[in-house]
């Protein structure tokens, strides 16, 4: 039997493209020097996509290809994936849950720790000489201090857990209260702000969160709070973090994530109160090459006629 083929729209861990090479008749669309020229090509044969939260799938291309059945993503993420137009066409998507998770609470754990207790800021002022003329200003203190997590899925379950050992008191915002966990539920963005000292985002992007955290939610942190994003650039209105970080409405951030990343306003590289990182949440080999290979068996599993592992919708 001839293996399918698939169309590969960006780059992802070698593991990953090397099963995929072994697996299926792969089309590399970044690669090719004229894009909308390959997939005039391939159209007719492509019967599934793998892809990245990043590079996605727009309605123009799941439209391009009249032969396509799934579209698998690596990455919790799939905002950049049309939806709606796979479900037009009864397409599964999948996604990568559940194997990020520990990595990219980890990260922001770290962010909070480092934002907090200046310890990036404390290295350069070491490596700029300045501790030779004076004691570095003194930090904030994290362990016991109030921990808001705007978003409490999977991920936003194991921040709290991480958490919880810094003996924080913890509250959270998401669609649903949940009942299990002994957690206080603010009914808003802006009541978890009120409420927090750190505030932690690890909220799905699209539509229906963009902006979320906005100047208002910014400010009701205040000059001595902290706002950690790993979720998506798009939760956050970057200008007006910008704005409240350079007049000091808020105390600090650590961003791993941007609107328009990897581009963002160069004032952002100018303030010492803002720790920038570049989207990094699930980059270790152990988790990428995870994600990868569940990337892989759900097309797998597809092609042999069974549902996929973990389906989107």
């Amino acid at each position: 039997m001839s293996k399918p083929e698939i169309l590969i729209v960006g780059p992802m861990h070698q593991s990953a493209l090397d099963r995929l090479d072994a697996e299926f008749v792969t089309h590399k669309l970044w690669l090719a020097p004229d894009k909308d020229a390959l997939i005039a090509k391939i159209a007719a044969n492509v019967r599934g996509i793998a892809t990245t939260g990043n590079h996605g799938a727009t309605a123009k291309l799941i439209d391009a290809l009249p032969k396509l059945e799934i579209i698998s993503c690596f990455g919790v993420g799939y905002d950049a994936v049309d939806i709606d137009a796979a479900k037009r066409r009864k397409i599964p998507v999948s996604n990568t849950p559940d194997v990020l998770n520990d990595c990219v609470a980890d990260l922001a754990i770290c962010m909070m720790l480092d934002i907090g207790r200046k310890i990036t800021q404390g290295d350069r002022y070491v490596r700029a000489g300045k501790w030779l003329k004076g004691p570095q200003a003194l930090a904030t203190r994290v362990s016991g201090k109030r921990l808001g997590i705007l978003g409490y899925g999977r991920i936003g379950r194991a921040i709290a857990k991480r958490a919880a050992a810094f003996d924080m008191s913890i509250g959270y915002h998401s669609r649903n209260k949940v009942t299990d966990k002994p957690y206080a539920y603010h009914a808003s963005a802006v009541e978890l702000a009120k409420h927090s000292d750190f505030m932690i985002i690890i909220t799905p992007g699209g539509k229906e969160t963009f902006h979320l955290v906005n100047e208002q939610v910014i400010k009701a942190l205040g000059p001595k709070g902290f706002l950690i994003n790993v979720s998506r650039g798009s939760v956050v209105d970057e200008a007006a973090l910008l704005k409240c970080l350079q007049d000091g409405s808020i105390g600090g951030a650590a961003l791993d994530v941007f609107e328009q990343e990897p581009k963002m306003d160069e004032a952002f590289w100018t303030l010492d109160n803002v720790l920038l990182q570049p989207h990094v949440g699930s980059a270790t080999h152990e988790t990428r090459a995870a994600m990868g290979n569940l990337t892989v068996d759900n097309l797998l599993v597809h092609f042999s006629g069974k549902p996929v592992l973990t389906p989107v919708y």
